[in-house]
């Protein structure tokens, strides 16, 4: 048996992190700004120990030099001297943060924002650049400046800096393969993505600019300061009783672009057992679920890390939109490590919790609202209960049900405490309509449930409460019929309208409806029903399964309808014209006919007026 060292070759090294180190290019900007704010934090952070003195505003510049094909990160940080570049960059992945976040854990809340921690982000510099020069000042007295170059091979050249002032340049020499990063829009563009909410004000300067508008510029400085491009503390930094309903939709403009207002937000505030803050808002939805998808936004210390992060916030939430913010989460690990990180499963947990709390807390306090906010934060519920049954577990008793006059009921108002309770419910107000009337002449009641995704949420409900028995307006007569009728008039009618319609599929029964005015209806069964629509709103590749299934439909021939009672008198002509109009009418209760069958009825409908005449 024989042990040994791994070898690295280092000559090698270089390339991957160029080539590999991040999806993404234009993270190379965000690792460098973040670097420049954690030199700013040191160094606000050794001020309040008493090491140093704060003499100046702390800021962050970002100049693009196009014509010297240049892009410079300048800060006035802690500063490097030449012992420290030696530690902290020619030892790759050693990281200054955690050295110093070890020394300075005790003194003051500030230490706790620096970001990095890997000691990886400054070699992102080598993703779009030929050469990378730093020029650094120590905050320590008596410090001379160190300047570091390297061409992207393992070899370096360490002098005497020409910086004066203390903190760090970075000068980025701009590869032929990457020249869109010498672009002032483009750069501005990456700092607004991702370095929008740092806490150090960060400036973008353009080096190239004609002597005579610096001139002009210079003029204006007088009567105006330049602007930062970023926004230091942030809604989501600050306590919500701090904040105005104003602040949070002027927030939620300027984040999402979105001007139309959200219906009502959580602020997420908490310190322990972890640190976790954001705003999550509830913007309108409409009924079909498919192709909806909000934003959440990711960010680790006001850093920006990526939208929609399924790993670290529960799927059905990605409906929402707003903004999370996870100081502990690492910036950059695999996915994988996400979905089995314990400190991830507590954030899914604590945000599903609250986003509850909040539902339950609105429907209780605030229940006028709270039902007009249904119509559009329906599906979201609906959507997280059959994704996560412990939200459901919180919400139910939040779950209401609009009924045909209008109100809003809870499961257990419609059950009234029964057992195996039937509840009926209309998917489509106007193709129901007939059976809507019905079922209102008799005094009876039911629910809308217009989505796609009602058809899982009643199947879910129907499993979690073994009480509860949903089932469509025109799939049972039960409650609107007097009886089922098998007497020799109504096999008589049984058989005129098998032979006349000549469809073996069709199951056909005589009633006596309590509505005289209708002549039949048609009835498809609840569970062939969903069946069908289950399999359709997975996707055309499953579309044709349904076809699978056979239809359960009966038409139900009301045997107290006058038109009814008339067909044995009519010649065989009219009555199988009467017979199939009957039968088109009943279709088109439930169903819209299609354009073969539309035509044959249009037809039959012009013969059965000249019959009149």
């Amino acid at each position: 048996m024989a042990k040994g060292n791994i070898s690295v070759d280092s000559e090698n090294l270089f390339p991957i992190i160029k080539k590999w180190l991040y999806s993404d290019k234009d993270i190379f900007l965000r690792e460098l700004v973040s670097n420049a704010c954690d030199a700013v934090t040191k160094h606000k952070t050794i001020v309040l120990s008493g090491e140093a003195e704060a003499e100046d505003a702390y800021k962050i510049c970002v100049t693009v030099d196009k014509a010297g094909k240049k892009l410079i990160i300048s800060d006035n940080g802690i500063g490097m001297t030449a012992e420290e570049i030696d530690k902290y960059i020619n030892q790759i992945a050693f990281s200054g943060a955690t050295e110093f976040l070890e020394k300075y854990k005790d003194e003051n809340d500030d230490s706790s924002q620096i970001i990095g921690h890997f000691g990886l982000g400054f070699y992102s510099a080598f993703m779009v650049s030929d050469s990378v020069e730093i020029d650094s000042l120590s905050y320590r007295e008596g410090a001379v400046a160190a300047k570091w170059v390297c061409d992207g091979s393992m070899e370096f050249d360490m002098s005497e800096g020409a910086r004066d002032t203390r903190g760090t340049t970075i000068t980025l020499n701009i590869a032929e393969d990457s020249t869109e990063f010498l672009e002032e829009f483009k750069i501005r563009e990456i700092l607004r993505k991702y370095c929008a909410f740092l806490p150090v004000e960060i400036y973008l300067e353009n080096a190239d600019k004609p002597v005579d508008d610096k001139k002009e510029e210079d003029d204006k400085k007088e009567e105006e300061a330049p602007k930062p491009i970023n926004t230091t503390y942030p809604l989501w930094m600050k306590k919500p009783s701090e904040c105005t309903d104003e602040e949070y939709k002027e927030f939620y403009r300027d984040v999402f672009m979105d001007f139309n207002e959200p219906l009502f937000w959580i602020h997420l505030n908490v310190d322990y057992p972890f640190n976790l803050k954001g705003i999550l808002y509830f913007p309108k939805i409409n009924h079909e679920f498919s192709g909806i998808e909000g934003q959440i936004k990711l960010f680790n210390n006001q850093v920006f890390v990526a939208d929609n992060v399924k790993e670290v916030i529960p799927e059905f939430l990605m409906l929402l939109k707003g903004v999370i913010d996870c100081p502990e989460l690492p910036l950059n690990v695999s996915r994988s490590f996400l979905q089995n990180d314990g400190y991830v499963q507590k954030v899914a947990s604590h945000i599903t919790r609250k986003v509850a709390d909040k539902l339950t807390s609105l429907y209780k306090n605030d229940t006028e609202n709270y039902t007009k906010y249904w119509e559009d934060i329906n599906i979201f519920v609906k959507y997280g209960c059959i994704r996560d049954e412990k939200f459901y577990d919180k919400v139910k008793t939040a779950l209401i049900y609009k009924d045909l006059d209008g109100k809003y009921k809870t499961l257990e108002d419609l059950t009234e405490g029964k057992e195996n309770a039937e509840i009926y419910y209309v998917s489509d107000q106007t193709q129901q309509s007939q059976y809507i009337n019905m079922f209102k002449e008799q005094g009876l009641n039911a629910v809308i449930l217009p989505a796609v995704m009602d058809t899982h949420f009643i199947s879910f409900i129907e499993m979690k409460e073994q009480k509860v028995k949903f089932k469509r307006i025109d799939s049972a007569l039960s409650d609107i019929s007097e009886s089922v009728l098998d007497d020799d008039n109504s096999k008589a009618l049984t058989e005129l309208f098998k032979s006349e319609l000549n469809d073996d599929t069709l199951k056909i029964e005589v009633q006596s409806l309590k509505n005289n005015a209708v002549p039949a209806v048609i009835l498809l069964s609840e569970e062939s029903r969903r069946m069908q629509e289950m399999y359709k709103s997975y996707g055309q590749q499953f579309a044709g399964m349904a076809s699978m299934f056979n239809d359960e439909f009966t038409l139900v021939i009301n045997a107290n309808n006058e038109l009814v009672k008339k067909l044995p008198s009519l010649d065989d002509d009219t009555k199988k014209l009467v017979v199939n109009h009957i039968y088109d009418l009943s279709k088109i209760s439930h169903s819209p006919l299609n354009a073969e069958q539309m035509s044959k009825f249009i037809s039959r409908s012009n013969e059965l007026l000249m019959k009149l005449i």
